[in-house]
């Protein structure tokens, strides 16, 4: 076989693997950016169970970012997460496919043929050992890790994430995380379109956190859920700060849901207090500053109608400020929440000054649609230019990816439509036409 037809066949077989190279998942860099610092965030302790599938996500994003020894060196560790999770001194297992397809993919870009073919036998010999319980479907194991990485990379592969979960659970069902991490997934989508959680998900929610009683993110979730319906416990909400108060800090702990919580079931001044106190304890944990960011970005525009005083609003700016250096490559949310804050405090130089910077930057679709729409909404509050602000509702709804920017918009344009007393109806009705065919 010449050199061609074996590079040829190698690449095929590459190509046939189920990893994170062949999972089609987005590598625009800011949203890259975005999932290193998530994944940051969640640590080592509390995203135990998850830690193999974090450091191969970790791999595959340092290597789209060109960093390919930070690749190595996390792919490394997944296999060595992977022992420790099973509880097992040998290189064996299905859980490992994945991070040896990944690896063969890592040494084939590195040019290194002689160690990416030994990474596919191990793969073969994997697959092989230990065959899925169904000839149908992939390994359970692959498909929850395929599942989760969905999970973590957008909003809109929620249910091809969602599938996943549910192919994995049936053949076994006895994975408690894999239950607990489907149904914190499928909340988290709708969030992302500002959608109401139906029965059917609460049914789910509430039977995950039967079976999974110490994940304290689940248990927010939960009492978030009930308060939505009208069910609201005080009592519970202060017993469940006491707990995630007593575990290390990780966006895993559950204090951002449970803040959440407080501004439902107690109050937003408390929010604020508990996010203060919990800061206190850890000043130098930058994604208690987030959240922390995050309360008073919330006391600020849900009270946007009452006087706040300025030492409120000072907190606010110097935290989103603070923030934003301490995620520099993934700041985009907080650089825009910090210019409405700024047109909240008739600050509209420093507003406008911020969003001259982010439309003149690369953003991604996904960024550029949530910016468009913010922006149309600052235009037409604070500056009173309604053609402007239409112009950018459009350019908003016309990036195809859902989001509730993009419904924010189309509804935001619909209501113009209908009411038909603005000159660009013929232009609004002309383009809610061509999306629709």
């Amino acid at each position: 076989m010449s050199a061609a037809q074996s590079q040829t066949g190698l690449e095929a077989q590459l190509e046939a693997l189920q990893c994170h190279f062949t999972w089609d998942l987005d590598p625009s860099s800011s949203k890259l950016f975005c999932l290193r610092d998530k994944l940051e965030d969640i640590g080592t302790e509390e995203g135990y169970s998850w830690l193999g599938h974090i450091y191969n996500l970790q791999g595959f994003i340092h290597y789209q970012l060109g960093l390919s020894d930070d690749a190595y060196r996390f792919f490394s560790r997944a296999a060595e997460a992977f022992r420790q999770i099973k509880n097992t001194v040998s290189d064996e297992g299905p859980w490992l496919v994945v991070n040896h397809g990944n690896l063969a993919w890592l040494h084939y870009h590195e040019g290194e043929q002689a160690e990416s073919e030994a990474h596919l036998s191990k793969v073969k010999f994997l697959m092989n050992e230990y065959p899925s319980p169904s000839q149908e479907e992939l390994h359970p194991e692959i498909c929850a890790e395929k599942a989760w990485t969905l999970m973590k990379f957008s909003a809109d592969k929620m249910l091809l994430a969602a599938d996943n979960f549910q192919r994995a659970i049936r053949m076994q069902p006895d994975m408690v995380e894999w239950h607990t991490s489907h149904v914190i997934g499928l909340e988290n989508a709708l969030r992302h379109r500002e959608k109401n959680m139906g029965a059917d998900i609460f049914d789910k929610l509430k039977i995950a956190k039967k079976h999974d009683p110490d994940n304290l993110y689940l248990t927010a979730l939960y009492f978030e859920a009930c308060a939505k319906r009208g069910k609201k416990n005080e009592t519970e909400a202060r017993e469940l700060a006491r707990r995630v108060l007593r575990k290390p800090i990780s966006s895993y702990s559950g204090l951002k849901p449970l803040l959440r919580l407080y501004r439902i079931y107690v109050s937003m001044d408390e929010a604020i207090d508990l996010a203060e106190e919990v800061l206190e304890r850890h000043p130098h944990e930058r994604y208690l500053k987030r959240c922390a960011a995050i309360c008073y970005k919330k006391k600020i525009f849900l009270h946007r109608d009452n006087p706040l005083e300025n030492g409120m609003i000072d907190r606010a700016i110097s935290l989103h400020k603070e923030v934003i250096t301490l995620y520099p490559f993934s700041s985009l949310t907080r650089k825009i929440s910090l210019a409405n804050i700024y047109a909240e405090s008739n600050d509209q130089g420093k507003t406008d000054e911020i969003y001259e910077e982010l439309l003149g930057s690369d953003l991604g679709a996904e960024g550029a649609q949530m910016l468009y729409n913010n922006y149309a909404q600052y235009v037409h509050r604070f500056r009173k230019e309604s053609y402007k602000s239409i112009e950018y509702h459009i350019m908003a709804a016309a990036i195809t990816q859902q989001s509730c920017y993009r419904e924010n918009s189309l509804r935001t344009l619909e209501k113009i439509r209908v009411r038909g007393r603005n000159r660009m109806c013929r232009e609004i009705d002309e383009f809610l036409k061509n999306i629709q065919d």
